[in-house]
């Protein structure tokens, strides 16, 4: 007997619910985001006209101006191929994207990549207040060959020290997948075979410090990533632990090979994202 008066009371209650859930999404229309694209991040007198094609980045932001966190991204492809993009999973998630393109060799040699690398992150500390972002709140990431080349310049100070920037600056380093030992195209370039592995200054190893930006290495599954990248990256891992690193972690993503890892990997990125800025506010 008292069944039906519930039941009209609960839907009452629900489409009450309903329209205050509509009236906020008038009241906060979505946030539009824009694209500048092909920004050249070096000028030189001397610049090349190879320079002048590869270091371009686009800058992909929401433009409610908020002092939003952005990640500049580093495309892989060994640093020998491949060109900059927004990744899919990193768009409208209310920060900034800025993807970078750089020189590659066999065209340049090392350590030309690095150096394009570091005057991208130096031209975004510098830029990105302009496009609505927080110079406080810049993180580096990137896949394979760009997570060589996010430990490279967060790790190795004398990179952006060149632009007179300190690398700690940068809120924090978010490498998918990337050597941590010498890179092999590196090595390449000096004749030395691909599975003979070296730790010099071109080794992100090589530059363990405990009062880096904080740290989150991703890696696919040790079984089916690429020759020894997780195992690279679990040392980094505990030598950061050895000096006493107050945030660095690490990611085994199980299933997932080398080339696979990068889409389960975001997710993860914008959390310590999330997390971090969070702090810097």
């Amino acid at each position: 007997m008292r069944i039906l008066p519930q039941f009209l009371t609960i839907l009452t209650c629900c489409f009450a619910l309903a329209e205050v859930t509509f009236a906020q999404q008038l009241k906060e229309p979505k946030t539009e985001y824009k694209t500048v694209e092909n920004v050249l991040y070096r000028e030189a007198d001397d610049a090349t006209d190879y320079m002048k094609e590869r270091c371009r980045l686009d800058v992909y932001y929401p433009t409610d101006g908020r002092a939003y966190s952005t990640v500049v991204w580093f495309h892989g492809g060994g640093l020998t191929s491949g060109n900059r993009s927004i990744p899919r999973q990193l768009r409208e998630q209310g920060i900034a994207v800025v993807a970078v393109n750089y020189r590659l060799s066999p065209k340049v040699k090392s350590p030309a990549y690095i150096e394009d690398a570091a005057a991208a992150v130096a031209w975004t500390l510098r830029n990105i207040e302009t496009y609505g972002g927080s110079s406080d709140k810049v993180f580096v990431s990137g896949h394979s060959a760009g997570g060589y080349l996010t430990s490279m310049i967060g790790l190795d100070k004398r990179w952006l020290a060149a632009h007179n920037i300190d690398a700690d600056q940068i809120a924090g380093l978010i490498p998918f997948s990337g050597h941590t030992i010498t890179h092999f195209t590196v090595r390449a370039e000096r004749g030395i075979d691909g599975n003979q592995p070296i730790i010099d200054d071109m080794a992100p190893l090589f530059h363990v410090r405990p009062d880096c930006p904080p740290l989150l290495l991703i890696t696919g599954d040790r079984e089916l990533e690429m020759l020894g990248r997780y195992e690279e990256n679990a040392y980094l891992w505990r030598m950061m632990q050895v000096v006493k690193h107050p945030n660095t972690r690490i990611y085994e993503l199980d299933g997932y090979n080398h080339g696979q890892m990068a889409d389960p990997a975001h997710p993860l990125l914008l959390r310590f994202v999330k997390e971090i800025s969070s702090v810097n506010q």
